[in-house]
C-alpha cells in the first residue's frame, strides 16, 4: 500500500480487518523501536459517554525512548506533542492506518535541532504505516 501524506499525517488504506490491522501496527511499531504507552478506544468512549455509535477507531500513543529523549533534550516543551500518535480506524468498510508526520510537527516548533530526529521518526512511522496496511 502506498503511504499518502496529508498536512499532518502519513496514511494508508488497508485490506486487513480492523483487529488484524491493530495487531499488525503494534508489531510494526515494535520492529521500529516504539512501545505503545496508551490505547484510546474512541468507539467505546463515545458509546459510553455520549451513547453514540461510531465505527471502530483506536488511538495508539507510541514512543521510541531514545528518540523521545533526544527530542526533549533539544526542546523540553515538545512533550505537548508526544507521544507519537498512530490511529487505526474504519470508515465505510475500509480500515485506515495513519501516523503523525513528525517533520510537519517539527515545523510548528521551529527548532532546527530537531530536524534529524523528526526525519528519523517520520521515516520509521512511514514504514510502520506502509507495512501494517499492506
Amino acid at each position: 500500500m502506498a503511504v499518502r501524506e496529508s498536512g499532518y499525517t502519513l496514511s494508508a488504506a488497508s485490506r486487513r480487518p480492523f483487529e488484524e490491522a491493530v495487531a499488525r501496527v503494534k508489531d510494526e511499531l515494535r520492529s521500529e523501536g516504539f512501545g505503545v504507552l496508551c490505547e484510546i478506544d474512541v468507539q467505546a468512549t463515545l458509546r459510553e459517554k455520549l451513547g453514540a455509535e461510531v465505527e471502530p477507531y483506536l488511538i495508539l500513543g507510541a514512543c521510541n525512548p531514545p528518540l523521545a529523549h533526544a527530542s526533549l533534550a533539544a526542546e523540553p516543551e515538545l512533550g505537548v506533542l508526544l507521544p507519537c500518535n498512530v490511529v487505526v480506524y474504519e470508515r465505510e468498510g475500509t480500515v485506515h492506518v495513519s501516523a503523525v508526520d513528525a517533520e510537519r510537527m517539527r515545523s510548528i516548533v521551529g527548532n532546527d535541532a530537531l530536524a534529524d530526529t523528526a526525519a528519523t521518526v517520520r521515516r520509521k512511522l512511514a514504514l510502520v504505516v506502509e507495512r501494517a496496511a499492506g
